[in-house]
């Protein structure tokens, strides 16, 4: 089994992670922890194969945690699990030996495919002893690399759903689907429709609002 350490503030998502990974086959979860310091105190008493690691800590950044293990001597692979879109983290993230990124929010299958890329990766390799050559090296990071981005239902663009996804993280309080479609530029239905796809994926909740008459209007709230 590849041990997994989930280190994310929130409790709620802290949660969702350790679900997800549990239903991965040939992970489990060593430990959730909840700041930069908690996951290098579990590593002075634990270890584990690989960490899921948020960026966004109450205590420090993730990329510090990641270099005060490697200052440390600890080579435990790395995951990034975090909404940081600026380029120059994602630089700072591969310098630090980060093996895979993955932007909040996403779906089980999003993770599952890294994990499972992952797994693929440990298995290329053994435990000592050299490669054969150039090719058995490249097959093992080629592990790494997704061949194809994960399919939209049809009809639906990942530039549409990326305006979206901005625009309801940009609003803590929620949109309703006509406020979502103002903000992107889209119709009302389309709107919908996008809100709808990260609800049914978990990366979004449905809240009704209530006016002073009739049926209540639905508002979505972004998932940390």
């Amino acid at each position: 089994m590849i041990r997994v350490l989930v280190v994310e503030d929130d409790q709620v998502a802290a949660e969702a992670h350790r679900t997800y990974v549990e239903r991965v086959a040939g992970f489990t979860v060593a430990a959730v922890v909840h700041s930069g310091a908690e996951a290098l105190r579990f590593f002075e008493r634990d270890t584990a194969d690989l960490v899921l690691l948020d960026f966004y800590l109450p205590d420090t950044h993730g990329l510090a945690v990641c270099r005060a293990m490697r200052a440390a001597g600890n080579l435990v692979d790395v995951i990034a699990v975090t909404s940081a879109r600026d380029l120059a983290v994602v630089k700072a993230a591969v310098s630090a030996g980060i093996v895979q990124y993955l932007i909040k929010p996403f779906t089980f299958a999003s993770l599952r495919d890294k994990l499972e890329q992952y797994a693929k990766f440990r298995e290329s390799f053994g435990e000592a002893g050299e490669v054969l050559g150039q090719s058995e090296v490249d097959r093992a990071f080629a592990a790494l690399r997704s061949p194809v981005a994960q399919a939209l239902p049809k009809g639906m663009s990942g530039q549409t759903l990326d305006a979206v996804v901005t625009a309801l993280r940009a609003e803590p309080d929620g949109l309703s689907a006509g406020a979502a479609a103002t903000a992107t530029g889209v119709s009302r239905v389309t709107a919908r429709r996008y809100l709808e796809y990260l609800a049914d994926n978990g990366l979004a909740r449905r809240e009704p609002r209530y006016g002073q008459v009739g049926r209540p209007e639905v508002w979505y709230r972004a998932q940390t």
